[in-house]
């Protein structure tokens, strides 16, 4: 963990870069249109300062998926999701914070095969997390670009799924970023699920799912790519969706409920 140990942290996206100094530098995450620098303007912590300031929960989702948050929130507030399975457990996404409680937690539980990421927003300290599970990190090449503080664990993967782990397999999506992806966990007894980062947003009436070039700055997809992820989800069989905060969580329908909302837009 001491390698990222003083390498500095954006208040704003969490993304951690390979430098010691955050004078003169602008988080290039921020700068872009699908993110964005506070009104109080770009600042910086670290690893040692965030274990100061945040405890991290944790919380079970369902049968085999344990959410890991920051208390308080950090940045942009993301969980990551912890998935449980026989073959090799999967952190999918980061949060910033790492301590001690949270790797006996997972360790306790069989540690981390693979962390894999919906997109760039959640890189976070993901080194860090690899460091200590010693283990690969999944990154689509189409966002390669976004990736700025790249440690020895970091692994590109092309086309259009990866088997990660057992029955669990990786899918580009693209919208949101090219390589937006999500997690599909199949199950013998009951439908598969998948972990979606927020590649799908679900509206608080819990009736909409969104897929948007821009979240936070409210800017849409093109109709052409709408259309396009319609017809890439049409064929991978789902029933529940997780996306990266405790109200996005769809236990049940949530397949049809992507279908109806992707339909409104077409």
């Amino acid at each position: 963990m001491r390698t990222f140990h003083d390498h500095i942290i954006c208040t704003a996206c969490g993304t951690q870069y390979a430098r010691n100094n955050g004078q003169h530098f602008t988080c290039p995450i921020c700068i872009d249109d699908r993110q964005y620098i506070p009104e109080s303007g770009q600042t910086w912590t670290n690893l040692a300062l965030l274990q100061k300031k945040h405890g991290i929960t944790t919380r079970m989702v369902r049968e085999g998926l344990i959410e890991i948050q920051s208390v308080p929130a950090f940045a942009i507030g993301q969980r990551a999701l912890l998935v449980l399975h026989p073959s090799g457990n999967i952190l999918w996404d980061c949060i910033a914070p790492v301590n001690d409680a949270i790797i006996d937690f997972i360790r306790a539980r069989g540690g981390v095969k693979a962390i894999a990421f919906s997109h760039p927003h959640y890189y976070t300290t993901m080194n860090v997390w690899a460091d200590v599970f010693d283990c690969p990190i999944f990154i689509h090449e189409a966002d390669e670009q976004w990736i700025f503080n790249r440690g020895p664990h970091v692994q590109l993967w092309k086309g259009e799924e990866l088997s990660v782990s057992g029955d669990m397999t990786l899918h580009r999506i693209g919208g949101h970023f090219p390589g937006s992806s999500i997690l599909r966990i199949a199950q013998e007894k009951e439908p598969a699920f998948i972990c979606c980062g927020d590649t799908f947003y679900c509206s608080p009436s819990k009736q909409h799912l969104a897929a948007m070039y821009s979240y936070p700055n409210r800017i849409p997809l093109p109709l052409a790519e709408i259309k396009r992820i319609r017809e890439r989800m049409q064929s991978i069989p789902f029933d529940a969706l997780y996306g990266f905060y405790d109200y996005q969580d769809i236990h049940k329908g949530a397949k049809a409920l992507l279908e109806t909302s992707l339909e409104r837009y077409c």
